[in-house]
Formats: structure tokens, C-alpha cells, sequence
């Protein structure tokens, strides 16, 4: 795609002239490297002398113990050859990982990890970005001499003195090994999952007034939540001063007096030949404290032939924390232990998925639109109850009852707009516990069935239609029975028509109020007269674009007037038009703060129109382009908007749905930078110049696949997403931001952004990456690597 930008006198190239270029730049600044670099003794066992460094590659070296128990080094992360952890693990057990630096942050090849004099170990990136390194501890009040693995599984880094000033025991990951001890205020972080190493939610804490404790902790503040076991030893003289785990397997709490303190874990010796096995007492991801031990002379020295010997706690389904927190399986989910696999399992009930798909402990998420109180006598109508049996949600109840019938239960829960489920115990009182979202501490239990509520228009079994319905509601309706059985033919005939009468005139009066219907789900179906009195005749123009014509309304909800921007659409595709129904309400059920939301729709005769909540602030592209140029901060988070809202489009919400028209006309403002127009590429017939009338989007956006009859994805969002110009290439940022100091001085940040651009922007979709990379690119928590440069196709040329 040809971008004309002016770029002052910096003189033009080709691409072809760019490429041979850069092919004799990278070989000089191979050879500069070569010269420059420190020599690598890549030492197998023994001291590691400074200057040693390791690289990451997918053959690289690592520095190893004399006993060759354990390795130090670059370790490839499952299922990405181009991805490495700077770890230490078991030399013959190699995906047994025991520690791990940079918080869990995996690097790309290239990268590096050198022992210097100054700062210790040093961790670089395949750029050479500095990203961790272990001088923290003293300062620069050490010349460092040399760095040791330790048969124990210790890496040390040594002064001149020979004075041990850093050791990777002194800042433990998710395990502790024999010989290892944990101070007070010392603390375990499990991982996230089985193969992303950053820290999880769980903690194993000796905390200062000496008591051991298990807990989770907010992923965003790091603040722990109460716990969910402690060891009891925080009271004089039996309190907990650290913990060891010494040389022999023998694992206890000592005083300060030196006393050992019994009972909270086996103060005997894990194996009874500690010589013969690896032992490792581990925090593992879904948050048991476990002891393992594993055969050393194991034929197989396999990973998985590690054998448990004790986990804390037992079950850990059936821990509590309190009425607000989860343990093992976030808010909303269903833990269930498999002791084949001596492990949780978490799953969704009906109607629910998970807030991550990455992550099935995070939690669940409910794919309905949530009720408010304030609508409580419109909506209570719209849901119902459904049987989750053998299932329990313990201690987030806010409300008893005793003495009532099942189907009483069943009812309170339905007519009470806080109500998220109930349970009904038969026995003894007849209890009925009513609880609200988020449910917590969700497990199985065969005793229990919960009556979980979901709107009427869901796809589920076991309807409850409440029988027992008390309120002023039944008492209404009642009484019109009443009235009506006891009053003569004449009195009915002219009682109906008074109410009809009054039907009509009132929908008359307000031919645009705001009415849900049942079949229509979250969105609602207008009358074509309707929008036209709520445009005041389809008067005030908002915009045009590829869709139709927008307009400004107002709707009336209830004693609220709501502004509208109402999208009269045409070029309908003759064979989606019936499907035009079902399309929107697929579109309806998308809630994200980053898309706009659609409000209704209206199907009548040849008319097609769709009415959105109103963005007062305009598109992107009269932002981006208007005369007041946006601060850098402001483009950064609509970059970060976007991202996110493309990422719920295509992998979070419950259909995935492929944009196909990406472009800053599409982008409308509030504080979150909302995406419009999804959705509705299989609706309309695009007005292209091009003679491909399969072909949707806007040119200049248009990824290369939809004009070479290739597979259509998501990848072609993610092309429009990254239309981006050769600055970053050819060394002019500052052009690319009209000398622009404040994105300037953020130069990092500017350079990893046009990177994930022009990735985005390659013409091989599968060399694209997900949305959810980008997202985790511009948090900080994945490295972006060299770009290659992408291809000449133009679609400005077609």
C-alpha cells in the first residue's frame, strides 16, 4: 500500500534498494557484534567467570552443576521454539523448572543473559533492552568475581571476596528445594498456568507475626485476600520464625529459639533415601502446596514420573475463604477435584463462559446482559430458573430462609432482582438460601441442586416456571379475572374495548418508546414510523459511510430521553436479508466497554435500519485529523482500545465475529474508544470500485486475501488494524509524528507499536498476530520481535 508522506529531503529508495541495504547492514552489524561482544566460555560446570554470557537459541548452552543435578540458563517455553525463560531446572528432568527470573517473563532468540562485574547476572533482549538484572541487593558496593551452580539447585553470584552476594535461594519463585530456607515476610508466587511462568493468584506467605499461610491475592494490586490455611503459629513462644527445608528432606517451621514447631506440615523426611530421589516442595497453579520427589536413576527421567507425597490442603475444593472470595476456581465456576489427575478442574455452568479462554481458574462470566433493580417489574418477567444439580456455591449467601416449600424458594429467588441462584435443603427446616453474583467457592457436591437464573431467551433446559407468584403483580391480574367472570356480557365487551382503546392511543402518543420484545433478545424492535419521529424525518445527518446514512434520534425509555444514532443501510445482500434478524441479535449480544452498543433495529417492508447509543465526540478520524492534533497518551490508549475490542470480537464473545472494515471512520469516541459498524459485513453488498463484489471493506484497508480468493479470518481486522507507513524502516519516526517530542521521548514505547503495525500489516496472514498478542504487546507482557519487512502489494493499485 503507497503512503505519500512527506518526509523533508530524506532522500527515496526503492524496496529493492531497501532490502539489499538492509542485507548489508545486518551482515556489518554481525560482524561489529562479533568484535564487541564478550567471549562466551559457556561453561558447563564450575565457576562462571565474568563476562560468560549465554544466548538464546534453540540449541544454546546453559551453565550447569558439578553433579549435573541441575542447569542454569535459557529455557524454551512449551510450544514456541522462538520463546525462552531465563530459569533454572533438573539437567536431566529438563521441563521440570525449579526458579525463574524476569517475573516469568518470557524472551526471544537472541536474547542474552551475561554475569557482569557491576551488576551481576544481566538480562538482555534480542535488541538489547535491558530487562532484569541481579545488583539490586547491594548496590554497586560489590565488584563481582564469579557465579556458581550449586549441586542444590542454587545459583550464586560471588564478590572478589568470595562473599556469596546474591543467591537464587534467597528469591524463591513457586519452590523450595532441600537446603533452602524461607525468612519471615519471604513468600512463594504460584504461575498462571502450566506454561505461562508470571505470577498466578496464589501465595505461600510466613508472615511476619510468624504464621504460614496459604491465600489468593488480587492479580492487579497484589494485595492478599484472607486465607485459605494457615499453619496457627503466630503466638509466643510457638511462633513461626522461618521455614526450612534442610539437606536431609526434613521440612518444619523453626522458633526463634530454634525450636521446631510440628503439626502443620510432616516434619519426617520425604523419601526415606533422600540420596536416591530429587525432592521439591512446589506452589502449583491451581493452588495446593505439594511435596514431590522423583527416582534419580529413573530409566526414563521422565517429568511426569514425579510422585506427590503430601498436599496442603487436602482438597482444595473444599476450601473456604470467605463469602467473597474463590480459591481454586475464580468467581462463578465449578471446581471439581480428580483424583486420578490429584487436581481441580474447573468448568462453567450453563450460560456462562470464561472471562479468559487462556485461563480456565480465572473465573466465569455471565453471558446474559445483567438485571438492574430499577427495572425490576419489566425484567422479572424475562428470566427463569434452571436446575445446576449436584453443584454448590457455599458462604455467598445474603439472605435465609427457613420453612418453606422448594417451589417457594424457587419463586423468592425469581421475583428478587439481587437474586443469582438458590439453594433448597428439604431437610430439617426447609431451608432456602438466596445468593448473589459473583458466586463463590463453587464445587460439586452431590447433596445440592442450585436453581441458577438466565433470561428466558437462552437455549437451555429444565424451565422453571414458578408456581407459587405472590405480589401485587398476581393480585392485579386476579382481580381483572374477577371483575371480568362477575360482570355482565355488556360490561366486558365495553371494559376490553376501553382497554384496547387505551392501548392504541397510548402507542400513538409514544410511537417511539422503548419496547423489548421477547423474540428480538437484547435488542429491540422498532416500528419504521417510530424512527422517523424519533429523527424528526431523518433530518440531522450525522455521517455517511460504506453502510448507509446515520442520523441523530432521540428514543424515549421510560421518563428518559436517550440520544440515537439511527443507520438507515442499504445494498442489503438479497440472500442475508432473511437472516437480517438473526444477524443482529448475534450482534445485540456483544457487551464490551470498547463497541458501541446497539440499541434496536427495524425490519419493515424494504427498510433496513439499525439504531446505536449516539457518540457525541465523532470518529477517530476527525479527531486524528482535525485541527487540534491528540496528545501521544490519548492515541496510545485508543491504539489500546481498539486492540481490546477486536479481541473480544474474535475470541471473547459467545459468536466470533470478523469486522472486515477497520478504518478510523469506524472508530467512534467516548472514554473508551468504541468500534462500530461489527458485524455487519454479512449483511451488506460493499460499494467497491473493484469488479470482486465478494470483496468487503474500504480500500486502503483491505488486506491482501480477499483479492486472491483465499480463507477469510480475523487476520484480515488485524491487517486494518496495522495499516501503518515504511517510517519505522527507514529511520524517520520523527516524521511519522510531525516531530512530535512528546511521543518522541517515549521512543520505546512509539518503536514497539509501529512494530506490532507492521506485523500486523504482513501479507501472509498466519505470520499476523492475534489480537490477543497485540493486547499483550502494548501491556507489556510479551516482547515484539523484528519485523520483517512486508511485502510491495498495494491495494491502491487495484
Amino acid at each position: 500500500m503507497k503512503h505519500n508522506i512527506p518526509v523533508s529531503a530524506t532522500p527515496q529508495i526503492t524496496l529493492q534498494q531497501w532490502l539489499t541495504l538492509s542485507a548489508h547492514i545486518s551482515f556489518i552489524t554481525a560482524i561489529i557484534f562479533l568484535f564487541l561482544s564478550p567471549i562466551s566460555t559457556q561453561t558447563p560446570v564450575g565457576n562462571i567467570t565474568v563476562n560468560s554470557f549465554l544466548t538464546a537459541t534453540n540449541n544454546s548452552s546453559a551453565w550447569v552443576s558439578p553433579s549435573q543435578d541441575f542447569a542454569f540458563g535459557f529455557h524454551q517455553v512449551p510450544n514456541d521454539s522462538n520463546l525462552f525463560l531465563l530459569a533454572i531446572w533438573y539437567y536431566k528432568l529438563t521441563d521440570t523448572i525449579v526458579w525463574h527470573a524476569n517475573e516469568g517473563k518470557p524472551v526471544q532468540t537472541g536474547s542474552t543473559v551475561t554475569l557482569t562485574a557491576d551488576a551481576g547476572l544481566v538480562l538482555k533482549d534480542h535488541q538489547g533492552t535491558h530487562l532484569w538484572d541481579t545488583s539490586s541487593q547491594w548496590n554497586g558496593t560489590f565488584v563481582v568475581s564469579y557465579g556458581f551452580m550449586k549441586d542444590t539447585g542454587n545459583f550464586v553470584v560471588f564478590s572478589n571476596n568470595n562473599t556469596s552476594i546474591w543467591e537464587s535461594f534467597q528469591h524463591p519463585t513457586d519452590t523450595l528445594l532441600p537446603s533452602q530456607i524461607m525468612e519471615k515476610g519471604g513468600e512463594l508466587n504460584s504461575r498462571v498456568s502450566e506454561t505461562n511462568y508470571t505470577k498466578g493468584r496464589f501465595q505461600l506467605r510466613l508472615q511476619n507475626d510468624g504464621n504460614l499461610v496459604l491465600n489468593t491475592k488480587d492479580r492487579a494490586t497484589g494485595f492478599p485476600n484472607s486465607p485459605y490455611y494457615t499453619s496457627g503459629t503466630y503466638q509466643p513462644p510457638n511462633q513461626g520464625f522461618r521455614l526450612i527445608c534442610n539437606e536431609s528432606g526434613h521440612m518444619y517451621l523453626e522458633a526463634e529459639n530454634g525450636t521446631k514447631l510440628t503439626g502443620f506440615v510432616p516434619n519426617n523426611r520425604l523419601v526415606s533415601s533422600p540420596s536416591r530421589y530429587y525432592e521439591r516442595a512446589t506452589l502449583d497453579f491451581y493452588g495446593s502446596w505439594r511435596w514431590y520427589y522423583h527416582l534419580k536413576d529413573s530409566t526414563t527421567n521422565n517429568d511426569t514420573d514425579w510422585s506427590m507425597m503430601t498436599s496442603l490442603p487436602d482438597n482444595i475444593c473444599d476450601s473456604t475463604i470467605d463469602g467473597n472470595n474463590s480459591v481454586a476456581c475464580g468467581f462463578n465456576s465449578i471446581c471439581d477435584y480428580d483424583n486420578n489427575l490429584q487436581r481441580p478442574t474447573c468448568s462453567c455452568p450453563s450460560n456462562y463462559s470464561l472471562l479468559d479462554i487462556n485461563d480456565k481458574q480465572g473465573g466465569c462470566k455471565p453471558d446474559f446482559k445483567l438485571q438492574f433493580c430499577d427495572e425490576q417489574d419489566a425484567l422479572m418477567g424475562g428470566y427463569k430458573l434452571v436446575a445446576v444439580p449436584n453443584t454448590d456455591w457455599p458462604h455467598c449467601d445474603y439472605m435465609q430462609l427457613n420453612g418453606c416449600s422448594e417451589e417457594q424458594c424457587k419463586s423468592s429467588c425469581h421475583n428478587d432482582c439481587f437474586c443469582a441462584a438458590a439453594v433448597y435443603d428439604a431437610g430439617g427446616a426447609g431451608t432456602c438460601w438466596k445468593k448473589k453474583l459473583p458466586l463463590s467457592n463453587g464445587r460439586i457436591d452431590s447433596s445440592r441442586v442450585v436453581w441458577l437464573k438466565i433470561p428466558n431467551d437462552t437455549n437451555s433446559i429444565d424451565l422453571v416456571t414458578p408456581k407459587d407468584h405472590p405480589g401485587k403483580g398476581k393480585n392485579k391480574v386476579n382481580n381483572v379475572i374477577t371483575i371480568l367472570l362477575g360482570s355482565s356480557v355488556f360490561f366486558n365487551f365495553a371494559l376490553l374495548t376501553a382497554i384496547i382503546l387505551g392501548i392504541f392511543l397510548f402507542y400513538n402518543k409514544n410511537p417511539h418508546e422503548l419496547k423489548p420484545l421477547e423474540e428480538s433478545g437484547n435488542v429491540h424492535c422498532f416500528s419504521y414510523q417510530a424512527l422517523d419521529e424519533a429523527t424528526d424525518g431523518f433530518s440531522q445527518e450525522l455521517g455517511r459511510g460504506a453502510f448507509g446514512v446515520v442520523y441523530k434520534g432521540v428514543i424515549t425509555a421510560g421518563k428518559t430521553r436517550n440520544f440515537v444514532a439511527v443507520k438507515k443501510l442499504d445494498r442489503i445482500s438479497d440472500d442475508t436479508d432473511k437472516e437480517f434478524k438473526t444477524e443482529v441479535n448475534v450482534i445485540g449480544k456483544t457487551h464490551h466497554k470498547n463497541l458501541v452498543h446497539l440499541v434496536g433495529y427495524c425490519k419493515e417492508q424494504d427498510q433496513r435500519l439499525l439504531v446505536y447509543e449516539y457518540m457525541s465526540n465523532g470518529t477517530l478520524a476527525d479527531y486524528l485529523f482535525g485541527d487540534l492534533r491528540p496528545s501521544w497518551i490519548d492515541r496510545v490508549q485508543i491504539a489500546q482500545g481498539i486492540a481490546k475490542g477486536l479481541l473480544y470480537l474474535h475470541e471473547e464473545c459467545s459468536t466470533q465475529i470478523i469486522h472486515c472494515d477497520i478504518k478510523p471512520q469506524n472508530i467512534l469516541l467516548d472514554e473508551y474508544h468504541r468500534i462500530s459498524d461489527f458485524g455487519l459485513a454479512k449483511l451488506l453488498v460493499f460499494n467497491q470500485s473493484h469488479t470482486n463484489t465478494v470483496i468487503r471493506g474500504t480500500k486502503g484497508y483491505v488486506a491482501p486475501e480477499w483479492f486472491r480468493n483465499k480463507p477469510i479470518t480475523v487476520k484480515v481486522d488485524v491487517y486494518s488494524f496495522g495499516i501503518a507507513l515504511d517510517c519505522y524502516r527507514s529511520n524517520i519516526l520523527a516524521s511519522l509524528v510531525n516531530d512530535d517530542m512528546e511521543a518522541l521521548e517515549d521512543g520505546l514505547r512509539l518503536k514497539r507499536f509501529l512494530m506490532v503495525a507492521l506485523w500486523c500489516v504482513q501479507e501472509n496472514p498466519s505470520l499476523r498476530p492475534t489480537m490477543r498478542m497485540v493486547t499483550q504487546i502494548f501491556d507489556g507482557l510479551a516482547d515484539v520481535p523484528e519485523p520483517p519487512c512486508p511485502a510491495s502489494f498495494s491495494v491502491t493499485n487495484i
